[in-house]
C-alpha cells in the first residue's frame, strides 16, 4: 500500500486519554461530516490507547472493552464507514501499551488479521514496554509485514518518538507515517519546543514516509487529557500553520463537539491545508541562515547548523511552481523575520519576483527591495503562497 498525501482526521488520546468510547467515536464522525471537515480533507477517525480489556482472551485476541465498546469494534467500524470516513486505532510494539493495555509483541500477525477483520484502515503503532534485547527496526518491521499480509489496506502509522535515531531505518520498515516527537500537550512551550526540534529533522522527510510532530492541539483550550495552560488563538494558529507547512499529518486532538468558530476556522484554512496536501511533496527548507552555515560539510553533518529556531523562515517548493513561506516568531516579544528573493534563485537579473498571498487574510502584496518581512507579534507567524511573476 502506498499514500500519497499526509493523513487527515482525528484522534482520541489529547482529549479523551481512557475515557474513550462508541459514543465519542461515532459523535465526532457525524461532526466531521456535517460541519464541512470531511469536505476539507479530514478522513480518518482514530482510537488511541485504553480500548481493550486489560487480558487476552484463550485465542489469545484482543478484546474491545464491552462498556466501552458494548457493539464491538467492527459496528463502530462500519458506522464510520457509513459516513465515508476511514477508521483508524492503536496498539504498540512493546508487551503492554504505555497506559499497559495489551501490547502487539509477539502476537503481530494475529493482531493484524484481528484489525482486518474489524475493517480498520490505520493503525498507530507506539513504543513503550517493548524489550531491550530487541530493537525498534526489527519490531516495526515485524509488525509492517504482519499488516502487508493481513488482506487488507492499512496505513501504518509508526511511533516511536525518535527513539534509536529511528530517522535512519523508518523508511525500510514500510511505515508510511513516523513520529519524530515525544508527546505534545496544550501549551505554546510543548509547541515551541516540538517545532524547533523539527527544524533539525527536514532532510529526513519525503514521499511516502510522512513525519508526524504529533496530534494538533488547535481548540483544545486547557481541556482535556494533555491539557495544561491552553493556548491563544495567535498561538494555536502558529501551531497549525508550521505543522501544515512542514507537511506532517493534520490529526486533530480537540473535542470537535466542543469546537469553537476561531477553532473550526483555523482547521479549515484552505491554503494551509492545500500546501500541506500539495501533490509534490517536496522537503521543506530553512531560508534565512547564513552562507557559512551550508558550506561544504562532512558526511555526517547536517546541513544546517546554528540554526534560526526563534524566527526561522521556512519555504517549500510546490508542485504547480508557487512557494510556501513561512514566517514564524517563537520569542515573547515582537520580531522581525525575513529572507530575500535570492533564498528561491530568484535573483535580480531573473526579472521575477514573487505575488505573496497571505494565507490568513487573502491580501496580496509583493516583495520591498528583494526582502520578504513581517513585523510578527510574540508567538504569531504569517503564511504567504508564493507564486512568480514578473517584476515589471
Amino acid at each position: 500500500m502506498i499514500i500519497t498525501r499526509p493523513p487527515m482526521g482525528w484522534n482520541s488520546w489529547n482529549t479523551f486519554g481512557e475515557d474513550i468510547n462508541e459514543k465519542v467515536v461515532m459523535e465526532t464522525a457525524d461532526f466531521i461530516v456535517e460541519n464541512g471537515l470531511k469536505d476539507c480533507g479530514y478522513e480518518y477517525v482514530i482510537i488511541d490507547d485504553c480500548w481493550s480489556l486489560r487480558e487476552r482472551n484463550e485465542a489469545g485476541e484482543m478484546v474491545p472493552d464491552p462498556e466501552k465498546f458494548p457493539h464491538g469494534m467492527k459496528y463502530v467500524a462500519d458506522y464510520v464507514h457509513s459516513k465515508g470516513l476511514k477508521f483508524g486505532m492503536y496498539s504498540c510494539a512493546g508487551t503492554l501499551t504505555c497506559a499497559r493495555y495489551p501490547g502487539s509483541y509477539d502476537h503481530e500477525f494475529v493482531d493484524a488479521k484481528k484489525f482486518a477483520e474489524w475493517g480498520i484502515d490505520y493503525l498507530k503503532y507506539d513504543y513503550c514496554y517493548h524489550p531491550e534485547t530487541t530493537y525498534g527496526h526489527i519490531v516495526y518491521k515485524r509488525m509492517a509485514l504482519a499488516l502487508a499480509n493481513c488482506g487488507r489496506d492499512i496505513v501504518f502509522a509508526a511511533c516511536s518518538w525518535g527513539a534509536e535515531n529511528t530517522k535512519t531505518w523508518i523508511k525500510e520498515t514500510g511505515a508510511h507515517t513516523w513520529r519524530s516527537t515525544g508527546d505534545i500537550n496544550d501549551s505554546f512551550a510543548s509547541i515551541k519546543n516540538l517545532a524547533q526540534d523539527q527544524l533539525k529533522l527536514m532532510e529526513y522527510n519525503g514521499n511516502g514516509c510522512y513525519n508526524d510532530m504529533d496530534m494538533l492541539v488547535v481548540g483544545m483550550r486547557g481541556e482535556g487529557n494533555v491539557a495544561l495552560t491552553g493556548c491563544t488563538n495567535d498561538e494555536y494558529k502558529t501551531h497549525f500553520a508550521l505543522w501544515a507547512l512542514m507537511g506532517s499529518p493534520l490529526i486533530i486532538g480537540c473535542d470537535l463537539r466542543k469546537a469553537d468558530k476561531d477553532c473550526m476556522d483555523i482547521l479549515k484554512n484552505k491554503v494551509l491545508i492545500d500546501i500541506n496536501q500539495d501533490e509534490a511533496y517536496r522537503q521543506p527548507f530553512i531560508c534565512n541562515n547564513r552562507r557559512e552555515e551550508r558550506e561544504v560539510r562532512k558526511i555526517d553533518e547536517p546541513v544546517y547548523k546554528n540554526y534560526q529556531v526563534d524566527q526561522p523562515v521556512v519555504a517549500r517548493f510546490l508542485a504547480n511552481g508557487d512557494i510556501a513561506i513561512g514566517l514564524f516568531n517563537f520569542l515573547d516579544r515582537k520580531a522581525s523575520p525575513f529572507t530575500n528573493l535570492d533564498a528561491f534563485g530568484l535573483g535580480e537579473c531573473t526579472g521575477k519576483t514573487l505575488e505573496l498571498t497571505n494565507a490568513w487574510t487573502g491580501e496580496v502584496t509583493r516583495p520591498k527591495n528583494g526582502l520578504i518581512r513581517a513585523e510578527l507579534e510574540p508567538h504569531s507567524c504569517v503564511v504567504y503562497r508564493a507564486k512568480v511573476v514578473d517584476a515589471k
